[in-house]
């Protein structure tokens, strides 16, 4: 059998098993520390040859890891504090899960939901020895300044983080299943939809799903963050890019609806009211929502601080008013004579 190689390691075609040999995405989440995931290596066997199949893999990613470490001569973490996170400034991301984040900047986890509709809280955890495949915490701000440094260096001649030339290299597709529907770059997904490429990684941990997706060449970023297990957080990322992406080249020469952007109070009906800018002018969206394109109401500016929604024919309803603040922005709207408080 060929022996497996870092390129398919981080592009997931190595052929060997998800998980290092433990029971720990279950029960109290129990993650084996580094030394564990190497006692038990040795009496793993690969699920297919190398370079056969598509097969998503924390244990080769954790192996990653460590040829990162014996490389550097450093432990994991410290390296990818020093290279990557301090250059770029991700100063609340970490490369394992941050106990002293608990009750302060870190979500409480909770499980899928169950028949009756509940989700249970999950207990905290480390990934510990799995750490460099499923330990990385981080906040949408950050993930933001992750996905602009991508853009920059795309476009730059050099990086002191990474040579674009790399970065660029990490997109390309390295491997490609024998039925042609998966696709995967070093490290990152790679796919094409309506015509675009998207390039991007899910996260999924215990009480906790992510969604992070670049289109590079109109640099456009998606991030999703939920703090609950079962999330399809890929579908919410899908369904915020084709509301985003067609409007942001018209709305960056049209004159800022800044003060109104947010989400409103519309309990008890819906969980909140997304006002969000939209071609030429705002548009809501009632959330939760796994389709919001099909409930989103556009809004057209038609006086001071007041809008009118758009009917489907293009004829104008009823008036949407804002009312504002001493700071200039929107701190309630009122639609049927309803008010919705700014959350």
């Amino acid at each position: 059998m060929d022996a497996a190689t870092i390129v398919g390691v981080l592009t997931h075609s190595s052929g060997l098993p998800r998980e290092s040999d433990y029971p720990y995405w279950s029960g109290d989440f129990d993650f084996p520390t580094r030394e564990k995931v190497i006692e038990r290596l040795g009496s793993q066997t690969p699920l297919y040859p190398s370079d056969r199949y598509f097969q998503y893999s924390n244990l080769g990613l954790t192996l990653a890891g460590e040829v990162v470490s014996a490389r550097a001569n450093v432990p994991y973490a410290d390296y990818v504090r020093a290279r990557i996170l301090d250059p770029l400034h991700l100063d609340t991301t970490y490369p394992e899960v941050p106990l002293q984040e608990k009750g302060n900047r870190l979500a409480q986890g909770y499980s899928a939901r169950r028949r009756d509709g509940t989700r249970t809280p999950l207990p905290l955890f480390q990934a510990r020895g799995i750490a460099p495949a499923a330990g990385f915490a981080s906040t949408v701000g950050d993930l933001a300044k992750f996905a602009m440094w991508q853009f920059r260096a795309l476009a730059a001649s050099s990086d002191p983080v990474l040579d674009p030339r790399t970065l660029r290299e990490m997109y390309r597709p390295h491997w490609v299943d024998p039925d042609f529907e998966t696709f995967w770059g070093v490290g990152f997904a790679t796919w094409k939809a309506d015509g675009k490429v998207f390039v991007g990684h899910g996260g999924s941990c215990p009480g906790y799903r992510t969604q992070f997706v670049l289109e590079p060449e109109k640099k456009i970023g998606v991030i999703v963050m939920a703090n609950a297990s079962g999330v399809n957080t890929g579908r919410y990322a899908k369904a915020i890019y084709d509301i985003v992406a067609p409007n942001i080249a018209k709305t960056d020469t049209l004159p800022s609806l800044d003060a109104y952007v947010g989400s409103y109070d519309a309990f008890p009906w819906d969980g909140e009211t997304m006002i969000v800018a939209w071609g030429d002018g705002l548009a809501a969206i009632d959330l939760p929502d796994p389709e919001p394109m099909k409930s989103l109401e556009r809004l057209r500016k038609t006086g001071e601080h007041t809008f009118r929604r758009v009917r489907k024919d293009g004829t104008l309803g009823e008036t949407i008013a804002f009312e504002i603040g001493p700071d200039g922005r929107a701190t309630k709207l009122w639609w049927h004579s309803n008010p919705y408080p700014r959350m």
